[in-house]
């Protein structure tokens, strides 16, 4: 079948077939979770998978760590969407294909987007494994899912970023993590780095400079998107490695996605209590 140029026609065609696959009609809440944070989704009662080469247009992750497939299923009253991993600037795709799950999920009617990821901790006193609540976020990668021209069935030319998170998807986290595991979470500044090198000890000073708290590759595109098409968004960061400079040992991706294997179930406990917390419809 050959697809259509158009990104809206794109994302339509993805959608539909997806509904075929599914019932997404009353899909509340999309989660796309980063690498090594699959198993996140096991908790999801009564669910379906379907792998992203079977969907029209759809880009394929080809690094360790994102399987490249998207379940549905139910967490408490509410129908999920997740998808189980995702695709980054440094293979190559522009932010427009790295936005694209977040708007087919749009597209299907989800109101809230939930995005997690594994990042690199520029505070000290972030521990591996905790979970951070991203408040904001610094772009870096030189790039935006926005660029070229607007279609206003996708959303608006120009899109406020003041709130990319939402304040009360943070406060709701934020209960849930102190009744779930006894203290709250805390929450920073994420900054988005083209990758796919890891930060040299320069880079992370002037980041910590910046007023960052967390840095990794991925994230940032999804949220523009998100926000452009008119969801909340709720950032949720896994500190995989403390960033280099804070503490001098060598970053390997296989340590990173082990960090994310042994902290894929808290992930995935907090995700669900957040989610079946929801209100209907979504508020931010």
């Amino acid at each position: 079948m050959k697809l259509a140029e158009n990104l809206h026609d794109r994302v339509l065609a993805a959608a539909e077939a997806l509904g075929q696959q599914f019932d997404t009609e009353a899909a509340d809440v999309a989660v796309i979770l980063g690498s090594g944070l699959a198993t996140a989704a096991d908790r999801l009662a009564d669910a379906r998978s379907i792998p992203y080469a079977a969907l029209p247009a759809f880009p394929e992750p080809t690094v360790a760590g994102h399987p490249g497939r998207l379940l549905s299923g139910r967490w408490g009253d509410k129908q999920v969407l997740i998808f189980c991993g995702r695709v980054h600037t440094y293979e190559g795709y522009p932010a427009s294909e790295i936005a694209f799950p977040v708007r087919v999920a749009a597209t299907l009617g989800v109101q809230t987007l939930i995005v997690t990821n594994l990042a690199g901790g520029l505070d000290p006193s972030h521990a591996v494994g905790e979970i951070v609540a991203i408040r904001d976020h610094i772009n870096l990668t030189g790039a935006s899912p926005l660029v070229g021209p607007n279609d206003e069935r996708l959303g608006p030319r120009f899109v406020d970023m003041s709130e990319p998170y939402a304040p009360g998807l943070r406060q709701l986290a934020a209960a849930v993590a102190k009744e779930r595991f006894g203290t709250p979470l805390r929450e920073g500044v994420y900054v988005s780095m083209p990758g796919p090198s890891y930060e040299t000890k320069a880079e992370v000073h002037m980041l910590r400079m910046l007023g960052a708290d967390l840095v990794g590759m991925s994230t940032v595109h999804e949220v523009i998107a998100a926000r452009h098409s008119g969801l909340a968004v709720l950032g949720l960061s896994m500190v995989a490695n403390p960033a280099p400079g804070v503490r001098d040992v060598p970053l390997r991706h296989e340590d990173v996605t082990a960090a994310a294997t042994a902290g894929a179930a808290r992930m995935g406990e907090l995700l669900e209590s957040i989610v079946t917390r929801l209100p209907l419809p979504a508020s931010t």
